[in-house]
């Protein structure tokens, strides 16, 4: 008898424990599917950034979760939801879109926004890749155009600095 109570009483912790997970992806804004990677503090990291060498974008997304058989990128804000997502946050999920498409080679169909209290979902469609591809190439003219000097207004920062090895103003 104590071991059917025990029985019981572990399967519902299970069940317990399985509706207070469905509930904090909710909360995250994450779909029900797979984690496959995060950038988020705690697991399963992405070991690197995505690199694609044809834009020269890098970049880790928040999540990445296996729906079905796609790959769909989150990314996190801890701000209040606009009435519409922000233009710079939806060409970095655009970024992180193409990144995943090139280094999987799985488009994602869309992929998501979560601020605090609400989650847009962005489908990555052509226009938007192209809109996307226009941005980096107007970066790329710029950059090719212009010399930014590095601040090195605090040397701690410059000493933690992930392209320390490669730069020429380096302190």
């Amino acid at each position: 008898m104590i071991w059917i109570g025990v029985g019981l009483f572990l399967f519902l912790l299970a069940v317990l424990m399985l509706i207070w997970a469905q509930h904090r992806l909710q909360a995250v804004g994450l779909p029900l599917g797979r984690i496959v990677s995060t950038d988020t503090a705690g697991w399963r990291a992405l070991e690197k950034p995505l690199y694609d060498p044809e834009t020269g974008l890098t970049g880790k997304p928040d999540y990445v979760v296996k729906v079905g058989r796609a790959l769909v990128p989150v990314e996190v804000k801890s701000a209040w939801a606009p009435a519409e997502p922000y233009d710079s946050h939806v060409y970095q999920l655009a970024a992180y879109c193409l990144l995943l498409a090139r280094t999987s080679g799985k488009r994602p169909p869309y992929g998501l926004i979560h601020y605090r209290n609400r989650t847009f979902a962005v489908d990555f469609t052509p226009a938007l890749e192209q809109a996307l591809l226009g941005v980096i190439d107007e970066m790329h003219a710029e950059q090719r155009r212009s010399t930014v000097n590095r601040s090195h207004e605090e040397s701690a920062r410059c000493a933690r600095c992930g392209f320390r090895a490669v730069c020429d103003q380096r302190l």
